[in-house]
C-alpha cells in the first residue's frame, strides 16, 4: 500500500517544505522592513511578500486535498506530475508577487491551470471509482478503448 502512495507524500513534503520557506520569507521582510507582528500593513514590498505567502497558504489545503484524491483514485504519476508543477508555479508567483503585482499574473495563471486539472483528475476518479463499485461499469478502461489506448477486452 505504501508503495502506491509513497510519491504523493513526496510532493506533499515538498509543498510543505514551500510553505514553510514561504513563511521564513515574510519573517524576513518583517525584519527588513521593520514591520511587527501584528501589523499586516507596511510598504509595498513587505506587503507584496506578505500577501504572496497569505495567497499560496490560503490555496494549500486545495492543493493537498486535490493531489491526493487525484492520486489514489486516478493516477499516482499523473497526480505527482501535476503537483510537482503546480508547486513550482507557486514558486514563481511568490518570487515574482515579491517583486512587483504584475509580476505575479504569468505564474497564478499557470498554477491554476495546475491546480484545475488536479481537481479534475480528482473527479474523475472518484466518479469512475464509484461507477464501477456500484454500478459494475469500468469507465477508465472504456475511455481508454474509445480512445485506442487498449486493446477490447
Amino acid at each position: 500500500m505504501l508503495e502506491q502512495v509513497v510519491l504523493l507524500a513526496a510532493v506533499t513534503v515538498l509543498g510543505l517544505l514551500e510553505q514553510a520557506y514561504f513563511s521564513l520569507k515574510v519573517i524576513y521582510a518583517r525584519r527588513k522592513y521593520s514591520v511587527s507582528p501584528p501589523a499586516t500593513t507596511g510598504p509595498p514590498e513587505f506587503e507584496r511578500v506578505f500577501r504572496a505567502q497569505a495567497n499560496c497558504s490560503e490555496y494549500f489545503p486545495l492543493f493537498v486535498f486535490s493531489l491526493w484524491l487525484a492520486g489514489v483514485f486516478f493516477s499516482q504519476a499523473l497526480a505527482v506530475l501535476f503537483g510537482l508543477l503546480y508547486l513550482y508555479g507557486r514558486y514563481l508567483y511568490f518570487h515574482g508577487y515579491a517583486v512587483s503585482a504584475q509580476g505575479r499574473l504569468e505564474p497564478l495563471y499557470f498554477s491554476a491551470k495546475m491546480q484545475w486539472v488536479l481537481i479534475a483528475l480528482a473527479g474523475l476518479g472518484v466518479i469512475c471509482t464509484m461507477t464501477q463499485a456500484y454500478l459494475g461499469l469500468d469507465l477508465l478502461h472504456s475511455f481508454s478503448h474509445v480512445l485506442g489506448l487498449t486493446e477490447h477486452t
